[in-house]
């Protein structure tokens, strides 16, 4: 079982508590999530129509500022574990370190997977991973490089699952070049990770062959209403993002305070080198507070943003202590 956040069984099992004892900063999902609001019955107790998937597409469309053909997923976790099959296997390069799921999945579909430092070492791969802004180091690339970068790989794979903060980095307006894959991930910037919601932006022949992949109903009623609501929704968005970027300030002041030197992250999540992550984590965690650790980097700790006032403070006086 590869690492990942979000594991508070894990931490319950460490530290006790119940599971609304925590505040979970191990992963990079807004704590201050879109408000759901009523959901219809309908949404629960029918099979979604292709008019009502086509109406979320459209949505998902103006949320990421593209007209290139869209596949509405499971998250964007489906379309990584159904990305081997876009192709037959090669050689895979992907720019790391980042998401570890990339790596897992396409060893196991038999792709030659290498990691690599540079943009440039993507270069020959048939099949490029970049994630941009990054997990965990939130290190970007501009579109012009990326781009630079498409004609000489077979097919590039750009993951911007937290890029919504900041449109200016995404390649969703050129989404349909030929070769060129975009991932997003709504359940990140809109707090909502329990609804499984993701999206595939592509040119055609690979949208429609993932679109097959999916099968007919690739997600919920439920997970339909909320992101139509939620994709054309800009007040929110604004006002979210103006939010996280005050509140990513306002954690890197209270991580200095402790000596900790802000190394990377983005608009949903702090990257942080202490002498010793492992003992950090535990420090926060016996106040239920649950951080994510690298086993890799014994010196990085990632910390999501605090949502509510009481979960800031709480954070505030564990760190002080």
């Amino acid at each position: 079982m590869r690492e990942h956040g979000g594991n508070i069984d894990l931490a319950q099992q460490r530290f006790g508590g119940r599971p609304e004892d925590w505040i979970d900063l191990s992963t990079g999902i807004n704590r201050l999530p879109y408000p759901v609001g009523d959901v219809s019955a309908r949404a629960w107790s029918t099979l979604p129509s292709r008019a009502e998937i086509d109406a979320l597409h459209q949505a998902a469309r103006h949320a990421y500022r593209t007209t290139a053909p869209i596949v509405a997923t499971g998250g964007a976790q489906a379309v990584i574990q159904i990305l081997p099959q876009l192709a037959p296997s090669g050689r895979a390069r992907i720019l790391a370190p980042t998401y570890n799921e990339y790596a897992g999945v396409l060893s196991a579909a038999g792709w030659d997977v290498q990691e690599v430092a540079e943009l440039d070492a993507l270069a020959k791969a048939d099949l490029a991973v970049v994630v941009n802004p990054n997990n965990p180091d939130g290190r970007c690339h501009t579109p012009k490089d990326l781009l630079a970068l498409l004609p000489r790989v077979g097919r590039l794979v750009i993951d911007e699952s937290f890029a919504d903060p900041v449109p200016q980095l995404s390649l969703a307006s050129e989404a349909n070049r030929q070769g060129l894959l975009i991932l997003r991930s709504f359940g990140k910037f809109y707090g909502l990770a329990g609804l499984r919601l993701g999206f595939a932006i592509g040119n055609s022949p690979d949208i429609e062959k993932l679109a097959a992949m999916s099968g007919p109903w690739p997600v919920s009623g439920a997970a339909i209403s909320i992101g139509c609501r939620a994709l054309r929704d800009d007040a929110w968005a604004e006002n979210t993002t103006a939010r996280l970027a005050r509140d990513c300030i306002r954690l890197d002041t209270l991580a200095q305070l402790q000596g900790w030197c802000p190394v990377g992250g983005t608009s949903l999540f702090r990257l942080y080198e202490i002498p010793d992550a492992l003992a950090a984590q535990d420090k926060l965690a016996r106040s239920q507070i649950w951080s994510r650790v690298f086993a890799q980097r014994p010196a990085w700790l990632r910390l999501g943003l605090p949502g509510s006032e009481a979960e800031w403070t709480r954070v505030a006086e564990v760190l002080a202590g």
